[in-house]
């Protein structure tokens, strides 16, 4: 079984990378993947602010969301 580190850290690193997957960093004016791993019970948050993208924010952080706790999902699938 993964210890919750690398469950928080493997959520974090899908999320933001597919976020840096659709848009240029440079467009990204803040971002912030809040993810927490507390008995048993994934949460992963992204708030995106990039209105210079062309991109709708809210549903690339939704998206980049559901690729982190996917990723999650992997991980425990490989032990």
């Amino acid at each position: 079984m993964p210890s919750d580190e690398a469950v928080v850290q493997t959520a974090a690193e899908a999320a933001e990378g597919y976020v840096f997957s659709r848009v240029k960093q440079s467009s990204v004016r803040d971002l912030d993947v809040t993810v927490t791993f507390e008995d048993g019970v994934l949460t992963v948050d992204v708030y995106l602010n990039a209105p210079d993208a062309g991109v709708d924010e809210d549903e690339l952080a939704d998206e980049a969301a559901r690729v982190g706790q996917e990723a999650v999902d992997d991980l425990f699938a490989e032990e």
